[in-house]
């Protein structure tokens, strides 16, 4: 069973930029389609960006297009998220997910078998 540990978050001013990263232990990381998706308190977990098992192919939410990049490093068993231009309204929990089930890169929760604990990004106006 993979298992996924978030780390990099923090308080940034907006404007800021931080880069999160998620370290994975234990299953096949090299097979897994990966997201990102993060939780504002008394909000819904919201989809951030999704990265397809090789990297080859990336996907963001309308609200990050364009400021944050996923990325992974298969060798090293990690998946980032540069966020840059950091606003107020990107505070949250942000958490990675692994879909251990097939190759697809999904939207919705449901499809991600394996989370981790979540980092806390807090933007300050």
């Amino acid at each position: 069973q993979v298992q996924l540990v978030e780390s990099g978050g923090g308080l940034v001013q907006a404007g800021g930029s931080l880069r999160l990263s998620c370290a994975a232990s234990g299953g096949t990381f090299s097979s897994y389609p990966m997201g990102w998706f993060r939780q504002a308190p008394g909000q819904g977990r919201e989809w951030v960006a999704g990265i397809s098992w090789s990297g080859s192919s990336a996907v963001y939410a309308d609200s990050v297009e364009g400021r944050f990049t996923i990325s992974r490093d298969n060798a090293k068993n990690t998946v980032y998220l540069e966020m840059n231009s950091l606003k107020p309204e990107d505070t949250a929990v942000y958490y990675c997910a692994a879909n251990t089930r097939d190759s697809g890169v999904y939207y919705s929760p449901s499809r991600y078998a394996a989370w981790g604990q979540g980092t806390q990004v807090t933007v300050s106006s």
